[in-house]
């Protein structure tokens, strides 16, 4: 009998893989709406034919001793359990369903470590995110459309923008001193994440603008959080904003796995208060552009040495601990996660028809606390925000979301 196939973990699965917590799982939960109901047993053979078609997904955390040098991923032929299960109808069916994405991890043990509910016409995925991410995940999600529903869901062509040579980030704020955190707002009781999603239009952008619809979620995003914070009574630092960041390809050659690198947006307390927008656009959209052209390992240089084998897994992980809670205070301010346009049509054929809306959430554990996820689809933007409940409430996640709509629209200029 062949011996199943090992790959060691990368470094962004080892560094999560050592800061696992029980009380707010690492989860990214993808949700699909459809116009019509998807057939149970089409459904799970298509899904399954998908899962076979990019097999890097078919893992489970291989078991070792103590004393190993390193986890290892073991590939399997085929999932260990049902991958696709199919909620009863009900008026709390998409909301529970919603609650156990954030709370209910698919475990490491078992191959695939993803799940599919479908709700009525919702599908939602849950991935555990020491294993996979979000575009991953949705590159697996659209071949089960292609074979659900006979209908081609090659991606769309990025858009199209001239290359750039790298370049130094103009006009950066000093990052010497921590950022500002999130204020707190009023805790919840229960442990875990909070997640509300909404859907708000597009916002304007002019033709031939030297900044992005990326731009102005960045934008919007600093400015809902500093305006929050002076509403708590928070003084005033600079605010860095993590964003992911994917080259990877999106057709069926994409490497299936965690390949998004990330880097930092920082912004100064006088560009937010009472800007010129048109000016902190450009000054947003020269620095985005700037930071995804460095060359930059996924976490930084330090992980790299972390994950290195030089000692057990269990002594590694201890250090990771630590030197993760003494790097706290330097944790960015929030993270903003934006999927742009979906690039796949995502139509699972004539009855359940194309993807009318598509949701992401990233996890949010302190003491960042606060995760913004952005996707559009069918012309309209598609908003997740997502907290820990030691930092905020629902009520305070309305009170975000409302800040959020105000401000995307402020960066709607004319010129």
């Amino acid at each position: 009998m062949t011996a199943p196939v090992r790959i060691p973990f990368p470094v962004v699965d080892e560094v999560s893989r050592h800061c696992l917590q029980e009380a707010e799982p690492e989860t990214v939960h993808i949700e699909v709406h459809l116009p019509g109901p998807l057939d149970q047993a089409r459904l799970r053979k298509a899904f399954l034919e998908a899962l076979h078609r990019h097999p890097r997904i078919l893992m489970r955390e291989a078991r070792g001793p103590w004393y190993r040098r390193q986890y290892e991923w073991e590939l399997t032929p085929e999932p260990d359990v049902e991958v696709v299960t199919f909620a009863a109808p009900g008026p709390r069916a998409l909301r529970d369903a919603r609650t156990r994405a954030l709370t209910d991890a698919p475990p490491l043990s078992l191959s695939p470590p993803v799940r599919l509910d479908v709700v009525d016409s919702v599908l939602l995925l849950t991935i555990n995110h020491t294993a996979l991410d979000g575009p991953a995940c949705l590159r697996v999600l659209a071949t089960a459309a292609e074979l659900y529903g006979g209908r081609d869901n090659s991606p769309a062509a990025p858009p199209a923008r001239p290359a750039e040579a790298r370049r130094e980030v103009p006009d950066t704020p000093a990052t010497w001193s921590p950022p500002a955190r999130v204020a707190h707002g009023t805790p919840d009781p229960s442990p875990g994440n909070g997640l509300l999603v909404t859907e708000l239009p597009l916002p304007h952008r002019p033709k031939g603008s030297p900044y992005t619809v990326n731009d102005q979620l960045m934008v919007t995003t600093a400015l809902t959080i500093a305006h929050w914070n002076r509403e708590h009574g928070a003084r005033p630092r600079p605010l860095r904003i993590t964003m992911p960041v994917d080259d990877r390809p999106r057709d069926t050659t994409m490497p299936i796995g965690n390949g998004t690198r990330l880097v930092e947006v920082p912004f100064a307390p006088a560009e937010l208060d009472h800007p010129d927008m048109s000016v902190l656009l450009r000054r947003t959209a020269e620095r985005t552009r700037a930071l995804k052209s460095l060359p930059r390992p996924q976490l930084g240089h330090g992980a790299a040495l972390l994950t290195a084998p030089w000692a057990p897994v269990t002594a590694r992980a201890a250090l990771t601990r630590t030197l993760r809670r003494a790097a706290a205070p330097w944790t960015s301010t929030t993270l903003l996660s934006n999927i742009g346009r979906i690039p796949y049509p995502l139509d699972f054929g004539e009855e359940a028809g194309r993807a009318h809306a598509v949701w992401f959430s990233a996890p949010a554990r302190m003491p960042r606390g606060l995760t913004v996820t952005t996707a559009s689809t069918a012309g309209r933007l598609h908003l997740a925000l997502r907290w820990s409940k030691a930092l905020l409430s629902h009520g305070d996640g309305a009170h975000l979301r409302d800040l959020f709509e105000h401000y995307l629209h402020t960066t709607e200029v004319t010129a």
